[in-house]
């Protein structure tokens, strides 16, 4: 289903070749029925949606929606708008214009979801884009989505970051954005993908922080905001200092913000419970919990 000599030959020019020989399998093996027991029915929904006309509407959508919840867009396909929980475009817009230009990069995009932001990596210029994902349902969206609006030079690959060959300092850019809270380890998460930049090369890091003054961390007990999953959550200053531990330097905050039932909510093409009912809802500035709203920062870093 991904195209292996497109991608090889990209990672071959990347200087990076050598990925075939621990990826490939692997790979292959998270993209079989035995991997996952809705992954037959997902690569059917694919299969229709190739064979589908054009001009069926109806079909298409019924076909896409087969694949959800789909968690990132929103995206626009044969004339069907996926209205996905996150209006992932709010975001993007927030980091943009203030990273490094992304003209002929090699970018590596950790947690990449089905590709939303990859692909617009792409067309900001990104010579070639290597997204992955554990989550095989976003990388079967992915493909999806590659019949609609095809992208060359753009992979969304089944594995975790610490399955890559590691200290590479390959790629011009990584992003890290929605992941780090989820790292039991999140100066060991810093680290790896310090080991994947070249020298001076970016990182972009978005994630849940503390709101607050001066360095402190908090470890939420149980649940946050309804996720089992959330370690860490450092104050701007804390993750700095983190930053700096891991070998960066030229640290910038380019955005905070308290995300909102308007950027993360239930739709059609996510009908479950989203931010809103992880709120409180007789003061919206908590979570259900009494822990503080989620707060969003982007950071930008140089590799030393």
């Amino acid at each position: 289903m991904i195209d292996f000599d497109a991608l090889w030959r990209h990672l071959d020019a990347a200087r990076l070749g050598h990925w075939r020989a621990t990826t490939e399998q692997l790979i292959r093996s998270r993209l079989s029925d035995s991997a996952h027991g809705d992954f037959a029915a997902w690569r059917k929904a694919i299969e229709d949606l190739q064979s589908c006309d054009a001009g069926k509407i109806d079909e298409i959508r019924r076909g896409l929606l087969r694949l959800a919840p789909w968690r990132k867009g929103p995206f626009e396909l044969a004339g069907i708008r996926i209205n996905s929980e996150w209006r992932s475009d709010l975001k993007w817009a927030r980091l943009a214009n203030a990273i490094a230009p992304l003209t002929d990069r090699l970018v590596l995009d950790v947690g990449c979801g089905n590709g939303y932001y990859a692909l617009q990596m792409r067309a900001a210029g990104a010579r070639t884009v290597i997204g992955v994902d554990p989550t095989l349902l976003y990388v079967m969206q992915f493909l999806a989505i590659g019949i609609f609006l095809p992208a060359t030079n753009v992979f969304v690959l089944p594995l975790r970051s610490e399955e890559l060959p590691q200290d590479e300092r390959r790629f011009d850019t990584c992003f890290s954005m929605g992941v780090l809270y989820h790292q039991r380890s999140p100066l060991q998460h810093l680290r790896q993908l310090r080991g994947m930049l070249r020298p001076a090369g970016q990182l972009v890091l978005e994630t849940i922080i503390l709101p607050g003054d001066g360095a402190a961390v908090f470890s939420p007990p149980g649940r946050y905001a309804r996720m089992r999953n959330v370690w860490l959550l450092p104050t701007v200053t804390e993750l700095t200092l983190w930053l700096q531990q891991s070998g960066y330097s030229g640290i910038q905050l380019i955005d905070v913000s308290v995300t909102t039932v308007e950027e993360q909510r239930t739709t059609e093409w996510m009908p479950f419970e989203s931010l809103c009912e992880a709120l409180d809802p007789a003061d919206p500035g908590k979570t259900v919990e009494g822990w503080p709203a989620p707060h969003r920062a982007i950071l930008l870093a140089n590799a030393s």
